[in-house]
């Protein structure tokens, strides 16, 4: 394989993303942010899931609304829990009640009516992620 065909196919690939997001997803990801606005503003939590890279991702975004996106902002710590993070939640809960359920039950015990839930998923059919989305649903109810 060419190191450096495959080193510009990849950054030609993340910029057509990028402006495909830009381009498509403009409106919903404004609304995504309302909805978390809102969310704060009546002293809700963000909670988030996701698998593999996609837990990586969730554990960094937690963080970023902990501690803050830049040295420039000054604001108070926003709650923010990757459900990702504690091994032995996500052992037992797999051992246990099967790794399907283990962030939908995550959901159901810190979960709280008005809080927002982001899950990633890149297949898009991962069960344990679908569950707990299930599981904030179920919360409005």
């Amino acid at each position: 394989m060419d190191a450096q065909k495959f080193i510009i196919d990849s950054l030609n690939e993340s910029s057509e993303t990028k402006l495909k997001i830009k381009d498509q997803l403009s409106d919903e990801i404004i609304k995504a942010v309302d909805i978390l606005v809102a969310s704060y503003k009546d002293g809700n939590k963000l909670l988030l899931c996701g698998n593999g890279g996609s837990a990586a991702d969730c554990q960094h975004i937690a963080t970023e609304f902990m501690i803050r996106l830049s040295h420039h902002i000054q604001r108070p710590a926003l709650p923010a829990i990757a459900l990702t993070t504690d091994s032995s939640n996500l052992t037992a809960g797999g051992n246990d009640i099967g790794f399907e359920n283990v962030f939908a039950r995550n959901v159901e015990g810190l979960g709280s009516l008005g809080d927002v839930l982001l899950a990633i998923s890149t297949s898009g059919n991962s069960p344990n992620i679908i569950k707990a989305t299930e599981a904030a649903h179920a919360k409005r109810n």
